[in-house]
């Protein structure tokens, strides 16, 4: 785990920056999706997640389902194109699972892609992913502390 500005993020994702969602290749070729830790900082506590239906097709950066708190009501995007295999059912009881555990049992959802190899080059990943969120956190003076 890498801390920048405060900001818990994961060596082993792959995130979609100016959103702060991230994803998580599966071993069964399915990719779990979440909010990132700097989401959860910046919307302070979760109060509802809907994500969309199982069954239903994204492209990528559509609207996957909306989060809400007291600070922000908005859309989770879908960092690739696919089809929702799986949604977490324990985020319609305790939303702020999101703030608990970003990167654990606050996951989103888990899609099937229609095109990993194609559209995980427009992520950020490794090294070099984790630089260029710093780079947007300090541009925008973002700071999870």
């Amino acid at each position: 785990m890498t801390e920048i500005n405060g900001c818990d993020l994961p060596e082993d994702l792959y995130y979609l920056v100016e959103k702060h969602v991230w994803a998580r290749p599966e071993p069964d070729g399915t990719i779990r999706v979440g909010l990132t830790d700097v989401a959860q900082g910046l919307a302070k506590t979760f109060l509802v997640a809907r994500p969309k239906a199982v069954g239903r097709t994204l492209r990528k950066e559509q609207s996957a389902g909306t989060v809400e708190s007291g600070k922000f009501v908005g859309p989770v995007p879908a960092p690739v194109s696919g089809e929702i295999v799986a949604v977490n059912e324990a985020l319609a009881a305790k939303p702020s699972l999101i703030n608990d555990d970003p990167y654990g049992a606050g996951w989103f959802l888990v899609l099937r892609p229609v095109d990993w190899e194609g559209e995980r080059a427009g992520l950020a990943s490794g090294a070099e992913g984790l630089e260029r969120y710093r780079e947007f956190l300090v541009a925008k003076g973002i700071s999870c502390e």
